[in-house]
């Protein structure tokens, strides 16, 4: 355990900025310098297998964790962007133990952030408790798509996990958009633009 004087460093990472369906989710971790995790890195470098076993194995051993996810029509009220810093404020300030500082992914840092942060580009290759954040976000949204695709049939959610593929974008034309679209990206918005017309 760490004592009392440790400086608890959290990473910060999403998954599923691009997809027209879905939540965002975003993730921070204080990973336990005394209980190091091997084969940590960017999620979108390793195997869906990989990333699964390497989940149980972050929320175990890690100091602190927390995932947040970003609804689709809050998406559209703030805009990806903006979703993105607030999942990244909320999902820091959600650790318990607070961090002290925060590693953001990326090039751009949260407003009113709960301790000091840095952004570092390409920070999912490069620190560990980034890529740790960057697992439990897309391990999250994966399970969690998986279980929107019976819920809403017909869109194969659980195979292209919203992102705009033609398999998606062929059965969004044929089915129109389900709740759990995002009106506010232009493929989405496009349709509901053309068939307002009719």
């Amino acid at each position: 355990m760490a004592n009392a004087r440790s400086i608890f460093i959290a990473g910060v990472d999403e998954a599923g900025r691009g997809p027209l369906a879905g939540p965002l989710a975003v993730a921070a971790v204080i990973l336990d310098p005394q209980r190091p995790i091997p084969g940590l890195d960017d999620s979108k470098k390793l195997s869906a297998a990989k990333r699964e076993a390497l989940y149980p194995q972050i929320v175990e051993c890690a100091l602190a964790w927390c995932v947040v996810l970003i609804e689709p029509d809050e998406i559209d009220r703030l805009n990806i962007f903006q979703a993105t810093m607030s999942g990244m404020r909320r999902a820091v300030a959600g650790l318990v133990p607070a961090a002290h500082e925060a590693l953001i992914d990326g090039n751009k840092l949260p407003g009113d952030l709960p301790c000091r942060g840095r952004a570092i580009v390409g920070g999912d290759a490069l620190e560990p408790a980034i890529s740790a954040a960057s697992i439990l976000a897309k391990v999250s949204r994966d399970r969690l798509m998986v279980l929107l695709d019976a819920v809403h049939p017909g869109y194969g959610f659980a195979v292209h996990k919203g992102y705009p593929t033609p398999a998606h974008l062929a059965s969004l034309q044929q089915l129109g958009p389900c709740p759990q679209h995002r009106r506010s990206f232009a493929p989405v918005r496009r349709l509901l633009d053309q068939r307002a017309l009719f």
